[in-house]
């Protein structure tokens, strides 16, 4: 897989460069501010892209704004962004530009090697991934919204749902069966006014789609 890694850090970019190439991936450019990085994904149109949120010369959003922007002038482009802090107002901009091949860490997920290369190979394959805290940020955000009506179980299995794993990953993390996780995403589609569809990724990508663009408080 082909990355392109884009972090002001520079132990944690080297880190990032060490990690992923001791995984068999190919680093093909680095950067270290943000008006780098858009030339290197239009120079090299990776498999993956890599970006910090905040970045030189503003430390503002540089990252994201070259997320976006790579994703408008190379569609489809996967871009995993890495934030040292819930951002989700961050998330939910990432989230407006569509779902597919997006994900959202926190810099503390990449210390779980095991989990930080699984979502990026789920970013890169056309999924999504979303920090755990940062689903919850989305998911407590709103107040009087159908996502009350869910019951604490229900909710659980759309966090897990939003976070990119499917049917069997949250019935073994959940201790239960696959048949009843089935019946909580039928009945959390069915009162988030969703198609009652669990098949296939298209029911995260519903799901991430409400979560970005339903009424904030």
């Amino acid at each position: 897989m082909r990355v392109v890694i884009a972090e002001d850090n520079a132990l944690l970019r080297e880190g990032l460069v060490l990690l992923l190439t001791s995984a068999g991936h190919e680093v093909v450019a680095v950067a270290g501010s943000g008006p780098e990085v858009v030339p290197a994904l239009l120079a090299h149109r990776p498999d993956v892209a890599v970006l910090d949120v905040r970045m030189p010369p503003t430390f503002r959003d540089e990252g994201l704004r070259a997320a976006r922007e790579g994703r408008e002038q190379i569609p489809g482009l996967p871009v995993l962004v890495l934030s040292q802090y819930v951002e989700e107002s961050y998330a939910a901009e990432l989230l407006s530009g569509g779902t597919n091949g997006v994900g959202y860490l926190l810099k503390d997920r990449v210390g779980r090697v095991d989990e930080f290369l699984d979502a990026l190979e789920r970013v890169a394959a056309g999924g999504t991934a979303l920090d755990p805290e940062v689903v919850t940020e989305l998911l407590t955000r709103r107040k009087d919204s159908p996502l009350d009506s869910l019951t604490p179980r229900e909710r659980e299995v759309l966090k897990l749902m939003a976070q990119g794993h499917d049917n069997a990953t949250i019935a073994g993390t959940l201790v239960v069966t696959e048949r009843a996780v089935h019946k909580h995403i039928g009945n959390v589609f069915l009162k988030l006014g969703l198609p009652p569809s669990d098949s296939g990724h298209r029911r995260v990508l519903a799901v991430l789609a409400y979560l970005a663009h339903a009424p904030q408080e």
